[in-house]
């Protein structure tokens, strides 16, 4: 090892990690590639057909696949924008997921700084204070979802009443598409901005205290203090935490499954269990769903490392 130079030795302590990263993680996905390469098979013993290529990607996309919700369903059109949809677009499992992904990320994020930048602040019970927002991220999704399923009930929660009164939800919101993808974003917001203030706090205390004084010292106003020193230094930890909460977003399944239910709000990750467990038994094309739910969760995090860059060229 002594010959070794500062880069291949490097290597050579990260191996064992990128070694079980490849098992638990590349092993997995590349077999789940391997399934969605062949026929579905409905009956007998063996749940899988022959060789079949990327049949079951073109019937997801065209619509023609046997899933309850379409991952797309597509045709050529002679107008713009030259496709049609052959669904509601709201009930598309891919435009539900990526909507549901970008609107939520965006309100955790704004909602997550502003908790962070006052949990930063030195004021009496500021302890209580990180308890309280800190708390909702304790809950466990199954209960996180049953308490707004009570909660937008008709029959037993004031939320349904309150926000039909407001002229916002119909008479049963959780049986309605656009109405329960409301509620969970709500619910969605309310937990997981906890973690999105957790990483952007730890953020904001690793500012060197004494450039405020310096800025305070120039005349700096506090608008200009934040968008000069604190807003860049804390940039690394922000955007950390928006990309672990895009992935965690992509892949939402036990939120809606216990407070909508995936025939009202159907997900990609929805798509995949109900093809899997669900009465079809259709692997093959669920295999195909759930490698194309890692290629969009993949092509996010590219957006994310091409984009994000500082100005030496280098990740944040």
């Amino acid at each position: 090892m002594e010959n070794l130079s500062e880069r291949a030795y490097a290597y050579l302590l990260l191996f064992p990690a990128f070694a079980l990263l490849a098992l638990i993680a590349f092993y997995p996905l590349v077999m789940t590639f391997v399934m969605s390469l062949r026929e579905d098979r409905t009956r007998g013993l063996e749940p899988l057909g022959g060789f079949v290529g990327a049949e079951n990607y073109v019937d997801i996309l065209t619509g023609n696949a046997r899933l309850a919700r379409q991952f797309m369903d597509v045709t050529v059109s002679a107008s713009f924008p030259f496709v049609e949809f052959g669904v509601p677009f709201l009930q598309q499992a891919l435009f539900v997921t990526l909507a549901f992904a970008v609107i939520s990320v965006l309100l955790e994020t704004v909602i997550g700084f502003a908790q962070a930048y006052v949990l930063d602040q030195d004021f009496r019970g500021r302890r209580w204070v990180r308890v309280a927002i800190i708390l909702p991220w304790a809950v466990p999704i199954v209960i996180q979802g049953m308490v707004f399923f009570l909660l937008f009930q008709p029959t037993v929660g004031f939320g349904s009443d309150l926000m039909q009164w407001l002229g916002l939800f119909g008479p049963d919101p959780l049986a309605d598409s656009q109405d329960a993808f409301v509620i969970i974003l709500i619910a969605d917001v309310w937990k997981s901005a906890a973690f999105m203030a957790l990483l952007i706090l730890a953020g904001l205390q690793s500012v060197d205290r004494s450039l405020y004084d310096v800025a305070r010292v120039a005349g700096a106003s506090p608008w200009q203090r934040f968008k000069m020193i604190t807003l860049p230094l804390v940039m690394p930890a922000l955007l950390v935490a928006m990309l672990f909460r895009t992935m965690d977003a992509m892949r939402v399944y036990g939120l809606i499954e216990s407070t909508a239910g995936c025939t009202t709000v159907p997900s990609l990750t929805c798509l995949v269990v109900e093809a899997m467990f669900g009465g079809t038994r259709i692997y093959g094309t669920a295999a195909a769903v759930a490698f194309a739910t890692a290629l969009v969760i993949g092509l996010i995090i590219s957006v994310y490392v091409f984009f994000f860059r500082d100005t030496e060229g280098g990740l944040y």
